[in-house]
Parts: C-alpha cells; structure tokens; sequence
C-alpha cells in the first residue's frame, strides 16, 4: 500500500495567530506569555522559601487551567557574527581590525565545540469558553424578544466576549507572576510565530531571539 503524504498543517491545532491571540481549530483561544527568570539556586534558603510559598498561594487562587514551560534551544549568534564583520569592514585600524577578526574566529568556533543553550519560560493562558457559548439557553429567550441578528454579528461579538475573558485571566496570571518577583509580558504575532517556528524545528537553530519586553 502506498505511503500517502499528508500536509504538516494537518497535524497543527492552530487556526490563525491574530493580534495576539493563537486561535485553535476546536475553538478554544490562548495568550502565550514570556516569563523572565530567577537563578534559583544563588538565593538564600529563606529567599527560596519565601518563594516557593508566593508561587504555591499563587497558585491555589487559580481557577482554571494553566500551562508553564521551558524551551530550551541553541542559540543563534549569527546576527551578532554578522554586526561584528561589518564593525570590521568599518575599522580602518589594522591592529583592530586583526583583533575583531581573531575574535570573531573564536566566538564562531567556540559556539560550534561549546553549543550554549537559551532558557526561555512561557505561560500558555487558555479560553474554551467560545466553544460552549453558541446560542442557546438563555440567549435563546433574549433572541425571542430582540431584533434577529446576522450570524457574522454574533460571531463577532461572541469572538469579542470571549477575547475579554482570556484577557481578565491574562491579566491575573500576570499580576501573580509578579507578585513573585517576576515579569510576565504577552507575544505579538511575530513572536508567537517564531517561537511555534522554533518549537516544530527543534534540529534547528533559533530563528533569533525572544525577548521580555523592558517596562518604561
């Protein structure tokens, strides 16, 4: 029996990224956010106490699912490689310029004996709300008394609905981050994008890097 070659899009849950929110196929939405990290292990035993116990009571205030992980990946020096060379182009010096082109040798070869790995921490805020809001119960006794509405209305203000409630969850499992100490800060389409890139190319380097956005 021939082996029959299916589209990889066939085997993603993703509908479409829009204003950053990953829309799945089953109708439920998320919001990815990037979490900045902690080196756990350079605190003092009462620090990591008092940490672990902010995490637990944050935690137990949480009423719906929540998904955190870590992606670990090689990273990708390319860009900065490349920012190097044109200094170097640049460099009328000929003492210096020897001296970035020796340096620019040895970060490339030491990357390539030494790969270093990049810690990335993400927060995966779900809402499957939509998919059980269809009309029905009591919208079905409103829609009784109301003028009949298109079903791209409806869609529309149900999609809007639902976008509030995954925001709200947004924002309280962002303030719970912080409360730890931490920073919790939301993907654009761009970034959702590159990190599901990433995630589905695992043999490849990063395309470049995430990163938390600074408060001002």
């Amino acid at each position: 029996m021939p082996e029959v070659s299916l589209p990889t899009q066939q085997f993603v849950d993703i509908k479409e990224v829009r204003n950053g929110v990953v829309y799945l196929k089953q109708g439920g939405m998320r919001k990815i956010l990037i979490v900045s990290g902690v080196n756990f292990d350079l605190k003092s035993e009462a620090e990591q106490t008092a940490i672990l116990s902010m995490f637990q009571n944050f935690i137990n205030t949480i009423d719906f699912p929540v998904q955190f992980f870590i992606h670990s990946r090689k990273v990708n020096i390319e860009t900065y490689l490349e920012r190097m060379r044109e200094r170097l182009e640049k460099e009328e010096n000929e003492l210096l310029k020897i001296q970035i082109a020796e340096y620019i040798e040895f970060i490339r070869s030491f990357v390539e004996q030494n790969a270093i790995i990049n810690k990335t921490f993400f927060a995966i805020v779900p809402y499957d709300g939509a998919t059980t809001t269809a009309a029905g119960g009591m919208d079905n006794i409103l829609s009784m008394f109301n003028k009949p509405q298109s079903a791209d209305v409806q869609k529309q203000q149900s999609e809007h609905a639902a976008i509030e409630q995954l925001d709200l969850r947004v924002t309280e499992i962002s303030n719970g981050i912080e409360q730890i100490g931490l920073r919790a800060t939301p993907l654009s389409d761009e970034e959702i994008i590159e990190l599901f890139y990433n995630l589905y190319n695992p043999q490849l380097q990063e395309k470049k890097g995430l990163e938390i956005t600074k408060k001002q």
